[in-house]
């Protein structure tokens, strides 16, 4: 009897370690979400921007509240140079603040990560759920595709894409926070 229960214990024991690892594999945006918070806690700062180096006219900040969330942002804006001129000067929450108001609105991507732990396509009852706004037009993450009036393959595409799009915005601003000054 005890050889079978140290096989069901060891059985529960394998499938929570792959369940949790299905899950982190969901999420590309989670790691990076969880690393960009630990470096921001680490520099004590609660605001981080950069140049996206993938589009010449578009730039990345987000605002970081510890433990609780990241709001993340990245659009075009129609006076680059101004941009650049404030990322020199490390004025990484006015740069925040010009991107959410006064960026070219169809460029302009805003992420609220609640959680600051990446985007997450199914969350418990009551628990906070992520909005991806791509050119002003806010999905949220909230399980309920149903309500959104869409299948859960066409949720769960959104999501992919949301996830991935975030995951490179959060990797610009984190290889930027590590870049030597």
């Amino acid at each position: 009897m005890r050889g079978f229960a140290r096989i069901v214990s060891a059985s529960v024991v394998i499938l929570g370690l792959l369940s949790s690892g299905a899950e982190a594999q969901d999420s590309k945006s989670a790691g990076v979400a969880k690393q960009l918070a630990a470096a921001l806690e680490e520099a004590k700062l609660d605001s981080i921007a950069a140049k996206d180096p993938a589009n010449p006219d578009v730039f990345v900040a987000a605002l970081y509240f510890a433990g609780s969330q990241l709001l993340v942002v990245s659009a075009k804006y129609s006076v680059p140079p101004l941009m650049q001129e404030k990322l020199a000067k490390k004025e990484y929450r006015e740069v925040y603040i010009d991107l959410t108001s006064a960026s070219v609105p169809e460029s302009k991507i805003f992420v609220q990560d609640l959680g600051a732990d990446g985007l997450k396509a199914k969350r418990g009852e009551n628990e906070p759920y992520d909005i991806y706004e791509p050119a002003g037009k806010p999905f949220a993450f909230d399980s309920d595709w149903k309500k959104a009036k869409i299948s859960e393959d066409e949720y769960m595409k959104v999501f992919g894409d949301a996830d991935e799009r975030y995951a490179e915005m959060l990797s610009t601003l984190l290889a930027h926070l590590k870049k030597p000054s």
